[in-house]
């Protein structure tokens, strides 16, 4: 009898009208760990729940692995995109990062500007990335 593959872990939060969901995997294919190399996937899904449509304008994610290394990394839009978001609307897209250990976590959060010129942070929930199996643990 096979084994059931493990349902996906979610992650989300919801702030300022903006909720966001992350779905982490590990890309065993594309990882080396004899050499350290540990490369996961993260599938994001940004929905405006408020009634008024905001731009993503900017990224900040604070990266932490199980060998002690934190990095802040800061950018423009997500990846290569500042999508305006209206009311009911959703925006999704895939990422990746390569970390040094087989475990770690992500989080952070999205800057957005109303057409108002109002700005405010949603916040990018904290998400595990554990080398394996996702659900297991």
């Amino acid at each position: 009898m096979s084994r059931p593959k493990p349902t996906p872990r979610f992650f989300y939060r919801l702030t300022n009208g903006i909720r966001i969901t992350v779905r982490p995997e590990y890309l065993v294919n594309r990882s080396d760990p004899a050499h350290r190399r540990f490369v996961f996937a993260y599938h994001v899904r940004i929905e405006n729940v408020e009634s008024r449509s905001a731009r993503l304008i900017s990224r900040k994610w604070l990266i932490h692995d199980e060998i002690g290394e934190d990095v802040e990394v800061e950018g423009e839009g997500v990846v290569g995109e500042q999508p305006v978001i209206g009311p009911g609307e959703i925006h999704e897209y895939q990422s990746f990062i390569v970390l040094k250990a087989p475990g770690g976590h992500m989080e952070g959060s999205y800057r957005f500007v109303r057409s108002d010129g109002s700005s405010f942070d949603a916040e990018i929930p904290r998400f595990v990335l554990a080398a394996g199996h996702i659900g297991d643990g």
